[in-house]
Order: structure tokens, then C-alpha cells, then sequence
């Protein structure tokens, strides 16, 4: 996993409440189990008509906000069933940060777990920070637990072990490895 200590960005802000994991990625497209192909799917019941075309009035089709990687949004993000591919559709069409009021646990886990911030600032913050130009860059420093945009700092808070497997780019494998030779020892003396 990639270590996640500065991120720059651009946001996109989809300020609806309860965005579940079906809106995220919807049941039909969940027929694979790699992490990659699913952000043409992200948001699909409302990013597409039903013939298919770009709904030109979903942020997401909206010129201003292509290249975003910064998502915000509402509260009681990523509720519904339990799905990782929500986050892998996230991750695949480019975002990196989620800027929410909360999360959903599973989908809070599977966020980190994928190397990803998820923030929890209040509505005012969000509402701020959502009527911003599609390209003011959002800088965001995860050591100092800050979130820069159009001179304002917002600081926000995340479990102190989370900010450091997160800063030093360890999944759960990596988190096991460092503990390497200690196994070995253990190994070593009881097999």
C-alpha cells in the first residue's frame, strides 16, 4: 500500500445524505473480485440516463468536476449492504479522499483498508467547501490533520492508529510484516 501522508486534489461534492453502498456501485456490476474496472459504474443509477448517455445535471458529468479526487458529500456515507467493491469503484474512478458528516462502519473500514482517507467534518465545513470552483486545489495534510482549501485550514480527527498504518503505507499484510521476525522466532521454536 502507498503511503498517504499529502494529497492534492480537486473536490467534486455530491451533498446527498444516506448514499449507500447499492447508489456506490449497484448489485448487477459486483461479477469480479479485482480491484480495478468498477469506476465506470460508480454513481450508476444516477450518473447515466437510461439510454445510456451522461446525465449532464449528476456532478460527476459536469465538466468542472472531471478530474475530482476529493469527494464530499453528506452524512451516513456508504450505508447499505456490505460491499468493498464500493470502495474499489471509488478508488478506480480516482478519488482518493471522502469528505463526509459519517460513514457507514463497514464502508469506513473498507475506505482504510484500500489506503484511503475518509474525513469527518461538520455540515458547515462540507457546505463551505462544496460550493467551491471544481478547481480550487484542496491540499490535505495528514500528519497535521488539516485539510487546506481557499485559505481556510479544517482540521479533522482520525484514530491514531489509522493515521499511522495510513502515513506509513501498511495494510494489514504490511502491519503483519513487521513483526517478521518475531513470527520466525516463534516459528522456530515451537514447529
Amino acid at each position: 500500500m502507498k503511503a498517504f501522508t499529502k494529497f492534492q486534489g480537486t473536490i467534486v461534492p455530491i451533498m446527498n445524505d444516506n448514499i449507500d453502498t447499492d447508489q456506490l456501485i449497484p448489485k448487477q456490476y459486483l461479477k469480479s473480485t479485482e480491484k480495478t474496472g468498477f469506476g465506470k459504474y460508480l454513481f450508476d443509477e444516477w450518473r447515466y440516463n437510461e439510454d445510456g448517455s451522461d446525465n449532464l445535471n449528476f456532478n460527476l458529468n459536469k465538466a468542472e468536476y472531471k478530474k475530482g479526487t476529493i469527494l464530499i458529500t453528506g452524512d451516513n456515507f456508504g450505508c447499505g449492504s456490505s460491499r468493498e467493491h464500493a470502495a474499489w469503484a471509488l478508488q478506480d474512478y480516482g478519488f482518493h479522499v471522502i469528505v463526509a458528516g459519517g460513514y457507514s462502519g463497514i464502508f469506513y473500514m473498507n475506505w482504510l483498508n484500500n489506503g484511503h482517507l475518509p474525513i469527518t467534518l461538520p455540515k458547515e465545513d462540507r457546505d463551505e467547501l462544496s460550493k467551491l470552483p471544481g478547481d480550487t486545489i484542496i491540499t490535505v495534510d495528514l500528519e497535521n490533520n488539516k485539510l487546506s482549501a481557499n485559505g481556510k485550514d479544517y482540521f479533522f480527527n482520525l484514530e491514531e492508529t489509522w493515521k499511522e498504518r495510513l502515513l506509513k503505507g501498511l495494510d494489514s499484510i504490511g502491519l503483519t510484516l513487521q513483526y517478521e521476525d518475531k513470527i520466525k522466532e516463534f516459528e522456530n521454536k515451537n514447529y
